[in-house]
Parts: C-alpha cells; sequence; structure tokens
C-alpha cells in the first residue's frame, strides 16, 4: 500500500476510528441510519439533522457517499480501504446488489494524452486499464488539441454503467468537504469566521478555498482539516514528476467504488429510513424513478403517512411508462456494464404491475440459444413485471409464426419511465419453436461467481429461478 493509502484516517495527528462519513443524496437517511452505529457521519444536511433530531459534527469527511446522477446507487470515495469496507457493508444490504472498483477514482492525478475532441472538450487516453476521461476545454490550462500531453485530476467519476467518460480538470486539488487546497492558486481570502485565526497557513504554492459549511466547525476542527489537506498535498508534490510522460495514473492510495442498488436492496433501504422517519411504500424505488416522482414522494410523505405496498399505478400513470410510450431494456451485465438490448413500443399497460413491449428486429444474425435466424418483419413481444426474477421474451416471424421464446433470468426488474432496468444473471431457460426447453449458460454464472461478480447466494437464487421456470415451461 503507498504511503498515500491512508490519508484520510488521521484528523489532528489521530488516527480516526470510527471513520467519518460525508452522505448526500436520495439514500442518505437510510445509509446515515445503516452507518449510525460503527461510523461517523459527519457534515450532515438539515434535513438529516431534524429526521434524527441530532448534533452532527462538522468535521473532515474520510469518505464520501454520493447518489449517482440516475439515482440506482452510489459512488464512495476516500482511502483503499475505508471505502473498501464501507462498500461491503452497503452491498450487505439486499441481495441484488453489486459493487465495482473504478479504476480512475476521484482525486488520482493522471498523465494523460488527447486522442480527439468533442463538443466542448477533449477525449483523454489515460493509460494502461485506466481507459479515458474528458477533459471540460474551459477546465483545460490554456488551448487543447489532438495529440497533447496533459497533467490532469479525475474531479467527477462515473458509474461503470454510464456511458460517460469521469470528468477530468487541469487545476489539482485535494479537498473534503469542509475546505479545499487548490495548486497553484493564490492564498485567497475567506469568509469562515474562524479561519483567520489559525496558526498555519495553507502549503506553499496552494491556496485554500474554505466551504460555507466551514462556518459551523469549531477552531479545532478548522486546524485539523488544514493539518489534513495540507499533508495531502505534500504527497501530491512528491508524487508528481516535472515533466507530463506518458499516459498512466501518478497517485495512489485513494479510491472510488461503485455500488448498484437492486430492487429488493431500495426496499431494505426503506425499512432503515422507517425506522427514523415516515417513510411510504416504495420509497426509493419511486425516489429512482424520476425528479418528478421523487418530489412528489416527499409532498406524500409531508402530508400523510402512506401504507401498503409499492404504489406501481400511481407511479407509473403519473410518470409512466404507459401505453404508447417508448421503454428501452437496460441489460446490466454483472461487471458493471450496461447494454441496452433495444427499444421498444409499450402495447399493454397492467396496472397491476406490468407492460408488455414490442419490438421490430433488424435482420442478420441469429437469435441467442435459439439457434434462428432473423430474418425481417420478425417482432419480438416482452412481457415486463415489476419485481419479478426473470422476464420473457417470444420472437414472432412476419406471419405470426412463433419462431422461439427466451427467458432471461435477472435481478428483480424495476420499470422507469423509459427503461426497464435489472442486471443479467446469466443463466437462461429458452423454448424452441419445436416445444423443446433447455436450459442455457449455467457455465457463465458459475464463471461469474467464481470472478468475484456475482455472489454465491445471488447465484443460488438465479439457478432457482431458472429451475422452477425449466418444470413450467415443459
Amino acid at each position: 500500500m503507498s504511503e498515500e493509502a491512508g490519508e484520510g484516517d488521521e484528523y489532528g495527528g489521530d488516527p480516526v476510528d470510527p471513520p467519518r462519513v460525508r452522505v448526500r443524496g436520495i439514500y442518505a437517511t437510510a445509509l446515515t441510519h445503516l452507518l449510525s452505529g460503527d461510523h461517523a457521519v459527519v457534515q450532515a444536511s438539515e434535513p438529516i439533522r431534524e429526521r434524527f433530531d441530532a448534533t452532527f459534527p462538522v468535521e473532515p469527511a474520510t469518505v464520501t457517499v454520493e447518489t449517482t446522477h440516475d439515482r440506482q446507487g452510489v459512488g464512495l470515495s476516500g482511502p483503499v480501504e475505508r471505502v473498501a469496507s464501507l462498500a461491503a457493508e452497503f452491498v450487505a444490504v439486499g441481495v441484488d446488489a453489486f459493487v465495482w472498483d473504478d479504476p480512475t477514482p476521484e482525486g488520482a492525478v493522471f498523465d494523460a494524452e488527447v486522442v480527439d475532441t468533442r463538443g466542448g472538450g477533449a477525449v483523454l487516453d489515460l493509460g494502461g486499464n485506466e481507459g479515458r476521461g474528458y477533459l471540460p476545454f474551459d477546465e483545460a490550462d490554456g488551448y487543447v488539441e489532438t495529440g497533447d500531453a496533459l497533467r490532469v485530476q479525475v474531479a467527477q467519476g462515473e458509474p461503470p454503467w454510464s456511458d460517460r467518460d469521469p470528468r477530468c480538470t487541469g487545476r489539482l486539488s485535494v479537498g473534503n468537504g469542509l475546505a479545499r487546497l487548490v495548486r497553484g492558486a493564490s492564498g485567497g481570502g475567506t469568509s469562515v469566521d474562524l479561519a483567520s485565526l489559525l496558526p498555519t497557513d495553507s502549503r506553499e504554492g496552494w491556496g485554500v478555498r474554505w466551504d460555507a459549511r466551514a462556518d459551523d466547525a469549531d477552531l479545532d476542527a478548522l486546524a485539523g482539516t488544514l493539518d489534513h489537506l495540507n499533508a495531502r498535498a505534500e504527497r501530491v508534490d512528491a508524487s508528481l514528476p516535472e515533466e507530463v510522460g506518458e499516459p498512466g495514473r501518478l497517485t495512489d492510495g485513494r479510491a472510488t467504488a461503485w455500488v448498484w442498488f437492486g430492487r429488493e436492496c431500495r426496499d431494505a433501504l426503506d425499512d432503515h429510513r422507517r425506522a427514523v422517519t415516515t417513510t411510504m411504500p416504495g420509497h426509493h424505488r419511486t425516489k429512482a424513478h424520476t425528479g418528478e416522482a421523487s418530489a412528489a414522494v416527499d409532498f406524500a410523505e409531508a402530508v400523510c403517512d402512506p401504507t401498503g405496498p409499492f404504489p406501481f399505478a400511481a407511479v407509473t400513470r403519473q410518470f409512466g411508462p404507459r401505453e404508447g410510450d417508448t421503454v428501452a431494456l437496460g441489460h446490466g451485465k454483472p461487471d458493471g456494464r450496461l447494454i441496452v438490448l433495444g427499444r421498444g413500443t409499450v402495447t399493454d399497460y397492467d396496472p397491476e404491475g406490468g407492460v408488455t413491449v414490442e419490438r421490430e428486429m433488424t435482420p442478420g444474425g441469429r437469435y441467442d440459444a435459439l439457434e434462428v435466424e432473423r430474418r425481417a418483419g420478425d417482432v419480438a413481444v416482452t412481457k415486463l413485471k415489476e419485481g419479478r426474477w426473470w422476464y420473457a421474451t417470444v420472437y414472432r416471424g412476419a406471419d405470426g409464426e412463433r419462431r422461439g421464446t427466451y427467458v432471461n433470468v435477472c435481478t428483480p426488474v424495476e420499470l422507469f419511465p423509459d427503461v426497464a432496468r435489472y442486471v443479467d444473471l446469466h443463466v437462461d431457460v429458452v423454448k424452441h419453436a419445436d416445444g423443446t426447453v433447455e436450459r442455457v449458460d449455467d457455465d457463465e454464472l458459475d464463471a461469474a461467481v467464481e470472478a468475484g461478480e456475482v455472489t454465491e447466494p445471488l447465484a443460488e437464487k438465479a439457478r432457482q429461478v431458472a429451475t422452477a421456470i425449466e418444470r413450467a415451461l415443459e
């Protein structure tokens, strides 16, 4: 482990135990309740302070937890061991949770090469297995063109299921929620009353930028913040060669992990939140639906104490999907990738929890496992039911003849306005046109378990579902 591996674990010269965690986003209340026993939640928002009727310390954060932009899960950033430990706790919330380490953690510094330009920025080669990054032109130090060698820092990561590259910046900095040191910036002024009384200054060559929330911190916390950031800045300085070299990572010790929550996880997180405050059935499932649905949840819980099952009909009638809407099949993979199998039209809507989606297939190739040629005029009819561990697709020719049925075993399906979301669990069951039933890809599921991509309890659930489907189709 590098010398920077413990950064953030020291505050005022003493080891921090329990670690300090800053949580933001739609899962904040549930995760704060989950963490309250073994971790110190810091820099809590006003709603969290009110719900818990508690005073949370305003101190530097060891690990930050942020909800992803699509509300499907959370990203964790901080020291390697702390992130790994916390991610393991989050994955234990439910059987359909997944976690992936990010090769481009937030805060890591890279030497990079510009390989393309698009829109308002440059596409970067970060070297090795790290992949690519995106540098907005207004975050670059001067004019940028293809072939340039640059030194950049990852400012905002992207989960593996996203189609966006991590956003980079040419302005290096270190921060912990209360303040940020910016390399090459002037010392700058501060609006934080107590900051002017600190006995130390920011490291030479770095300017300090205090966050507004630092106003609520005491003098010891502010001093510890500056000491901690100065030490991190010193390690960054020591890790950077004078000249920009070949693409590759320069700093170590920091980590980012992404946790995807499935439908059962959202239900479990509802229980954590319900222990603290009024929580409607399907709170996190609905919050993840759309931004507008999230606001509606806040209103409903403010005026009443809703009970019962997840209100699928109310949510989908208001926000979709409904008949005539276009829905994609968001086929998540256990390695974190998201593959869109196709988009189709909702031809039937069941307020009890399901939709039927019809897709016109393009000719060429063959249908997986069915070994049937794809022809012009073929139609795929997929029936999806909220919360079910599988869904079936029937392929028909232009003449209406059934060409085969493919049943995909997956984590519980969630029907969002424009996408049906789940993670594929490899094992599937097919029914050929002649009535023969075949179970396929058990070996791929076994390999995923061996690779650590699927837990054994989740794999066993997938096998049980496949067995039940196989028996039902025979």
